[in-house]
């Protein structure tokens, strides 16, 4: 009779390894989704705070733009530089006023917007050393993932654009350095 048992056992045993396997495999995927919004959410109040640190910088420095964002920090706009969540080296791409646009600083007071549609130029946080007299006007995240939620009309995160002076009804023309064109 005690031989009987031991299979029962086993057989009890079994399924419900079967049963906590099968949950974690539903459990996963929600975690994962939870995860990816929660750090969507830090990845849109990370942007706001670059935007406002811009505009504080504005206010110190009127008809100025920072040319890195350690000047932010530096300037005391901001109080720490944050990475970017969604891409795994935390570097961000900025967002600048395309040299052939560059606002003169005595005009420059309120945005980097210019006559009809505007243009932003967009490099990797890396390669600012390239450009010369750089005015980062924002950021936006390297990360050409999908994303969970829609933000200003844009389900990739290459495409959460934060940046002074922003309207969300007019969408900037978006011009990608060299080395972006092949990421795109």
């Amino acid at each position: 009779m005690p031989g009987d048992r031991r299979g029962y056992i086993l057989i009890l045993l079994l399924i419900s390894v079967f049963c906590l396997a099968l949950s974690l495999v539903v459990a996963v995927p929600v975690l994962e989704t939870q995860i990816k919004r929660q750090k969507e959410e830090e990845l849109i109040f990370r942007g706001k705070q670059y935007v406002e640190a811009i505009r504080l910088y504005q206010q110190k420095k009127p008809g100025s733009f920072p040319s890195s964002l350690e000047e932010l920090k530096k300037e005391k706009c901001l109080r720490k530089l944050y990475p970017d969540p969604m891409s795994p080296s935390g570097h961000w791409n900025l967002l600048l006023i395309p040299p052939a646009t560059a606002v003169p600083a005595s005009a420059a007071r309120t945005s980097p917007k210019t006559e009809g549609t505007e243009k932003l130029l967009v490099v990797p946080e890396e390669n600012l050393k390239g450009i010369n007299n750089p005015q980062i006007v924002g950021v936006v995240s390297s990360s050409p993932e999908k994303s969970v939620k829609i933000y200003n009309g844009e389900e990739y995160y290459n495409r959460w654009l934060f940046y002074y002076g922003q309207t969300p009804d007019k969408k900037p023309e978006l011009i990608y350095s060299s080395e972006q064109k092949e990421k795109k």
